[in-house]
């Protein structure tokens, strides 16, 4: 096969892989899907179509080879994680173009993602050997009560385009550490960054099987989905991606009752109050928008401002959005903002922008596609916007920041509970008093107290209601891949 190229550019052969990964085996499918640079829309290269079969394969595999790596001792799993995570490292560079060029996001961004990718595999190799039981007083002389932590067993891992390397080490990483082997099902849009880890898995020492990977074209999706989710020999499923299809993957677990975890879509609300620092606000408004062209499940979907500091915040925003962002292609150094990933995206950020100005919202920057090309959009913000427009009521997932202006804290919180999920939430206030009550009462899984950045691997990632189940990252996170086996062992 050619080089994959993007931008002019080749990306490294040695990390860009076209075959799934069964069993430690690069395994090349009869049908091949193409996998495109959102920026030029050029194909980067094609990858092989999985299908049930090689799903049904790769669990096999992963089940296989289960027992000799969870009776692995957990500092071999250990080092093992941490010679990944060392790959992943010496590999930044090209591992980041792959992400630019079958994502569209700033090569910088890129790099961050990567970083933030291995971090989770430095921080579960830790916690591999920290997999501690219990032993609990009995209520008989003649008795004693163990409580041992084990792995579940093969865990299927179906991941998201908009993070392709993080989202995978983040389940991967607390999977392995526990004992469990994976399939990983990457998105059709993003392949090449879940193959790519798997070279540097194989590099690293990961036994043929522990680490599998399917890849496969939009129009196979269900069917690999529907495997992974309910062949028996699957004991675990963990979803990132959109409410929709994680209730479409939980009805298909509940035939064999398998443990889930779901990362599911996020509406956050950004509250600005009065005693706000407007300036940091603008600064924390800005990031968490606009990062990754607002394609993230934790970034702003609803701007809450205080009637106070409305005006002002407004102002400074669109100085700030004006100034500081610039779009192009990922691979431009100026470039803040890349590509969406493709036209359907854009199509929904124009739907939005419509809805609410047909309804009596102002455009205050941005608000058409750039001249770059199909898949670009200015970066955006509308003022005047009510909470009975569509960009208030579902998840843009784009360049789009709606402001609502509201008179009270009771009438901020309340607006920003008024959705079916709770993924983030942030807020500004210089009140100690105000900003306990809002962390409190705000129905989200994470809170951001004058942040607009709080991803972290040492914190639980997750939501609450339609948000999802579980948590990922954090000491946490390993919890989701273990059972819990009682010991009674008696006649002493």
């Amino acid at each position: 096969a050619a080089p994959a190229r993007a931008a002019g550019r080749a990306l490294s052969a040695a990390l860009v892989r076209r075959g799934g990964l069964v069993g430690g085996r690069w395994v090349e499918t009869a049908a091949a899907f193409p996998v495109q640079d959102p920026a030029s829309g050029e194909e980067l290269g094609r990858v092989s179509d999985c299908g049930a079969a090689e799903a049904r394969a790769a669990v096999r595999a992963a089940h296989e080879a289960g027992a000799a790596w969870g009776r692995l001792p957990a500092k071999e799993r250990s080092a093992r994680l941490r010679r990944w995570f060392e790959l992943m490292m010496e590999n930044k560079e090209e591992l980041a173009r792959i992400i630019t060029a079958e994502n569209g996001k700033p090569l910088k961004e890129a790099q961050g993602e990567i970083v933030y990718s291995a971090s989770f595999l430095e921080w579960f190799a830790e916690e591999a050997r920290r997999i501690y039981g219990d032993v609990i007083p009995a209520s008989a002389k003649d008795r004693r009560v163990l409580v041992l932590k084990q792995p579940v067993g093969v865990a299927a891992i179906i991941t998201p385009w908009n993070f392709p390397s993080a989202m995978i080490t983040r389940k991967v990483g607390a999977a392995l550490a526990a004992g469990c082997t994976v399939v990983v099902k990457p998105a059709e849009d993003t392949p090449l960054s879940a193959l790519a880890l798997g070279e540097l898995a194989n590099q690293a020492g990961i036994p043929g099987g522990v680490y599998n990977v399917v890849p496969c074209s939009r129009q196979q999706t269900a069917a690999v989905g529907e495997v992974l989710c309910t062949d028996p020999l699957v004991s675990k499923i963990s979803f990132t991606g959109s409410t929709a299809t994680g209730k479409i993957l939980l009805k298909h677990a509940a035939g064999t009752v398998k443990r889930v975890s779901m990362e599911l879509g996020g509406h956050a609300p950004f509250i600005v109050f009065d005693s706000a620092n407007v300036d940091q606000a603008v600064a924390g408004a800005l990031a968490s928008k606009y990062r990754n062209s607002g394609q993230t499940c934790v970034c702003t979907n609803r701007f809450l401002v205080q009637k106070g500091i409305h005006d002002e915040f407004v102002e400074k925003f669109a100085k700030a959005i004006e100034k500081e962002l610039h779009v192009g292609s990922g691979f431009d150094a100026k470039t803040t903002q890349g590509p969406l990933i493709n036209e359907k995206a854009v199509e929904k950020v124009e739907k939005h922008i419509k809805d609410a100005v047909s309804q009596g919202a102002s455009v205050v920057t941005g608000g058409k596609r750039h001249s770059l090309g199909k898949n670009f959009f200015e970066p955006t913000l509308l003022s005047n916007v009510t909470t009975k427009m569509l960009c208030t009521q579902e998840e843009t997932f784009g360049p789009l920041a709606p402001v609502i202006r509201f008179e009270t804290e009771a009438e901020a919180v309340a607006i920003a509970n008024a959705a079916n999920v709770g993924l983030a939430g942030y807020f500004y206030s210089q009140d100690p008093a105000q900003i306990w009550r809002v962390a409190e009462q705000l129905e989200v899984g994470m809170v951001g107290v004058n942040e607009g950045i709080i991803s972290s691997v040492e914190c639980p990632f997750g939501g609450v209601k339609e948000s999802g189940l579980g948590r990922e990252g954090s000491k946490y996170g390993i919890d989701e891949y273990l059972e819990i086996k009682y010991v009674c062992f008696g006649g002493l």
